[in-house]
């Protein structure tokens, strides 16, 4: 197991863990804020070219959207967290989707490819989608002044996956 400190501009001291298994190669990284937990939203409007910078911090129990799009990515079983950017969240999309399309050259290869020239007409500035991060641990946020933050309240974080628990090792 590693663990490291840091901070994050606008998002505060957090932890960082990641525990490896040299054995089978399994692996897991999360972000542990110092400030507790409470259930978290945030959001922010991708209406410029620029915003594609956007420092965004993603725990391994958050849900993420592009409602324009109806678009989703819930946490799995072996979901891990990362620190990226709006134009990495969009990458992550477009290789899912690329998936779909790749699998099925019918309506819903059609539907796939107007929903990734949708994504890249944001990429380029020239469309606007909103980002969302619903986090039942409170451990996920977007890094901009324009971005909006809240509480979840029960009603939202009730339906939401919680991702991946870490296991705990017994050494005896």
């Amino acid at each position: 197991m590693l663990a490291m400190n840091s901070e994050i501009p606008y998002f505060g001291e957090h932890t960082q863990i990641t525990v490896l298994c040299s054995s089978c190669g399994w692996k897991h990284t999360d972000f542990i804020p110092s400030d507790g937990e409470k259930p978290g939203f945030s959001s922010l409007v991708v209406d410029n070219e620029q915003k594609m910078m956007v420092r965004v911090v993603r725990s391994s129990s958050c849900t993420i959207r592009i409602p324009e799009l109806d678009l989703e990515v819930s946490p799995g079983g072996s979901s891990s967290g990362y620190v990226t950017n709006i134009e990495g969240v969009i990458n992550r999309f477009e290789n899912a989707i690329g998936t779909i399309i790749r699998g099925d050259d019918g309506k819903e290869g059609e539907i796939a490819m107007q929903i990734l020239e949708r994504l890249h007409h944001a990429k380029e500035g020239k469309g606007e989608i909103s980002v969302e991060l619903l986090d039942p641990r409170g451990r996920s946020q977007i890094i901009h002044g324009e971005a909006k933050s809240r509480e979840l309240n029960d009603a939202e974080s009730e339906g939401l996956e919680t991702g991946p628990e870490i296991p705990v090792f017994d050494l005896s």
